[in-house]
């Protein structure tokens, strides 16, 4: 395999799930290195990360010094990546890193920049939960369409990978969940070549450990907006 990938976890309060999802991340052949990102974990995330890093050197552990958020924790694991494909990973177990290598195929190809691995595309399976969740993600996605004129079926998905080139390239200033509609609409106005692939999904619940709200939905929206391509305001003439 010529390409590898960097794989960029941001964690917070990731105690009862980080060893196994490593131990998961780890055992794919596409793993070239792990870049842990801690967004200031009360609890042992950390320690248990830090463990793991001395047992296997592709395992990395950065941390924030205090809580900032999702995106701010990928920004400094892009930063810091150096395979030739940077893929996101969350830490619990709603996405299986088992796919990486159909996630990240059209890279491999040379026929992508960017994939989004998409939990409704059929064909994969998917655990069933919240219907205003998945009423919620499907508007977002087909309002940050409208404004980007892509035709995505899950713009808020985790799975999202890039060329390295590209992720490095772009300048990112989303320090929560704004992270995905803002991506989204660089990678449209770079006008990079995007895919979509179908992934399974084993969902989890807030009883769980699930941290997306309302007002991260509001942010979303927000988002949308603010970075869309199609509302750039073209430069006065004279």
């Amino acid at each position: 395999q010529a390409m590898r990938l960097s794989v960029v976890i941001p964690v917070y309060n990731e105690e009862a799930t980080i060893e196994q999802l490593l131990g998961r991340v780890l055992a794919s052949p596409w793993t070239a290195e792990v870049l842990v990102v801690d967004d200031g974990s009360a609890d042992s995330t950390a320690d248990i990360v830090s463990k793991l890093a001395e047992a296997d050197d592709r395992v990395r552990l950065l941390q924030q010094p205090q809580n900032r958020g999702k995106g701010a924790a990928l920004r400094r694991g892009f930063e810091a990546a150096t395979a030739d494909i940077v893929i996101v990973q969350d830490a619990d177990l709603e996405y299986d890193p088992a796919e990486f290598g159909m996630v990240i195929e059209p890279i491999v190809e040379g026929r992508a920049d960017v994939v989004f691995g998409s939990r409704f595309l059929a064909g994969r399976p998917h655990r069933v939960l919240y219907f205003w969740h998945s009423l919620g993600n499907k508007f977002l996605t087909t309002l940050s369409n409208m404004f980007t004129n892509l035709n995505l079926t899950d713009m808020e998905t985790c799975y999202k990978a890039f060329r390295r080139e590209v992720i490095q390239s772009l300048e990112l200033h989303e320090d929560r969940f704004g992270f995905e509609p803002e991506i989204t609409a660089k990678v449209a106005r770079g006008g990079y070549r995007i895919y979509e692939v179908g992934i399974g999904y084993a969902g989890r619940t807030y009883a769980e450990g699930k941290k997306i709200g309302w007002r991260d939905g509001v942010r979303a929206l927000v988002c949308i907006l603010k970075y869309s391509p199609l509302l750039d305001r073209p430069a006065k003439r004279g």
